[in-house]
């Protein structure tokens, strides 16, 4: 099962990278134009995706009152990208010094409306994986439907064809 979240994380912080690496050339009109998305705009949807990542690495660590780092307001988009990708690269650094014991503990949080559950470790992060992949197929289409065709792929099968994924086959 580790070596499983240990090839998760390592593509969710490469897919994260590319696609902040083709996000960093887009015009700011198509960032920021509203589109009747999930989030409204492309760049609200990073921010959430930044956002969602901290939640839960904060509630993991069992922090009681989770903070959203990310800022709808702040534009800087290197800084935005460098602080979502410090983010994405704690939870593989995790993955990698993680016992198989601390992948199947339970922890308890509270969601957003205030409920309160007991998962284990490795459900948070296939659901994590899970949305974080979810949600970059969102941008994707919406950078399509702006109008912009050159977009790296960002699927697991490619990261795995790639030299950072082959170095994960041996921990």
């Amino acid at each position: 099962m580790k070596q499983l979240f240990i090839q998760y994380a390592a593509y969710n912080l490469w897919a994260n990278k590319i696609l902040l690496d083709k996000l960093a050339i887009i015009p700011p009109e198509i960032l920021f134009k509203e589109t009747g998305s999930s989030f409204g705009t492309i760049y609200k949807t990073i921010v959430h995706l930044m956002n969602v990542e901290s939640i839960w690495w904060q509630r993991m660590k069992l922090q009681e009152h989770v903070q959203l780092p990310g800022n709808e307001t702040d534009t800087d988009f290197s800084e935005f990208s460098k602080k979502w990708l410090s983010i994405s690269k704690e939870w593989s650094d995790w993955a990698n010094e993680a016992s198989e014991n601390k992948m199947t503990f339970v922890f308890s949080y509270q969601n957003t409306r205030k409920e309160y559950f007991k998962q284990p470790v490795y459900e948070v992060l296939l659901h994590l994986f899970n949305h974080q992949t979810f949600h970059r197929g969102q941008i994707i289409t919406l950078l399509r439907q702006n109008g912009i065709d050159k977009i790296p792929a960002t699927d697991f099968i490619v990261f795995s064809r790639t030299k950072a994924f082959k170095g994960l086959k041996g921990k």
